[in-house]
């Protein structure tokens, strides 16, 4: 969000369940990445395979996520390349969180995953047709 022909950031505005579903959107993309750290530092064999994998998943992460689907990514793809990438970080992320034995929490951040996504991407996409219009 920016303000128009600035470059500065633009003051939130909506309703306060949509403010507030766009910093649960900011959680859950960080936490998808901890667990990914979580997952690759508890697997591996041997120290030099963990500190790749707990440094190197999320780092990969992060970075498809940074190109294809960060508010200014570099290159943006229609709404299903965004959503493939999303599901492939956010559902890696719900994956590891199974992975490292916690199943029960692991369906409960997929559920929120799937929710808030569907939720962010419905509100900004109907955001930008009415701008748009």
């Amino acid at each position: 969000m920016t303000s128009e022909g600035r470059g500065t950031p633009a003051t939130p505005t909506g309703p306060a369940w949509l403010l507030a579903n766009e910093l649960l959107a900011f959680v859950v993309e960080v936490a998808a990445l901890a667990a990914l750290a979580w997952w690759g530092f508890v697997n591996g064999d041997g120290v030099a395979a963990r500190l790749l994998l707990g440094i190197g998943a999320p780092a990969v992460a992060a970075l498809i996520w940074g190109m294809f689907a960060a508010p200014r990514a570099r290159f943006r793809p229609p709404l299903a390349g965004v959503l493939l990438v999303k599901a492939v970080v956010l559902g890696g992320g719900v994956y590891a969180v199974h992975a490292v034995g916690h199943s029960v929490s692991a369906v409960f951040f997929g559920v929120v995953v799937v929710v808030n996504t569907g939720v962010a991407e419905t509100y900004r996409r109907r955001g930008v047709r009415e701008s748009a219009a």
